[in-house]
This record gives C-alpha cells, sequence and structure tokens, in this order.
C-alpha cells in the first residue's frame, strides 16, 4: 500500500483554503495541509519574479493523482499551477489505510 503527498503551491491563503476544501470534498484527498507566508523565487515571461505564496499538501491515493491534477488545474488561479505528486511506500500502515478509506 502506498500513499501520494502532492505539493501544491497557491497565490494566497483564501485560494489554498478554497483549492483544499474541494479536494477533501470530493475525496480526491483525505487530508490537506496549509503552510502560509512562502516566499518563491521563479522564472517567468523571461524574468526572475518573487513572490509570496502558500503551499498544500494533499494526501491522497496514487490512483486519484491525475483527478486531483485536473481539480487543481481547474479551480486555481495561475496560469500553469505547481502541481506535483510524490508517492510514499513506507511509514505508518494505519495512516496509508486512513488515507484510502477516504478517498475510495
Amino acid at each position: 500500500m502506498s500513499v501520494t503527498l502532492v505539493y501544491i503551491t497557491a497565490g494566497d491563503a483564501q485560494e489554498a483554503r478554497e483549492i483544499g476544501a474541494e479536494l477533501v470534498m470530493r475525496h480526491l484527498a483525505a487530508c490537506v495541509n496549509i503552510f502560509d507566508k512562502m516566499e518563491s523565487m521563479y522564472w517567468w515571461e523571461g524574468e526572475i519574479k518573487t513572490a509570496s505564496e502558500v503551499v498544500l499538501i494533499a494526501k491522497t491515493s496514487p490512483e486519484l493523482v491525475g483527478k486531483l491534477t485536473e481539480a487543481v488545474k481547474n479551480l486555481h488561479s495561475y496560469d500553469c499551477p505547481c502541481v506535483v505528486a510524490l508517492e510514499s511506500k513506507e511509514g505508518n500502515e494505519e495512516f496509508f489505510k486512513w488515507v484510502h478509506s477516504h478517498t475510495s
């Protein structure tokens, strides 16, 4: 059994909460953590930019990553939102079962 942690960035806490609530409500994620006030530095349209962003980490079943990614893209204000999935096969087996029970 495995769980996928999906790293997502958003422009502000309100957008992060809205995306997170939708993911949990649709059972695309069992849980979402929101970390406010992160500073990002990145290339965009040929320039180095900086911005304040918010990080979401969604916990889901590996088979739902595609649907979760599409949902984030449809809900997000960014043209190209960051959605990066990292699968974990090791950890607390009871937690893995809990994630699967809320995302199936």
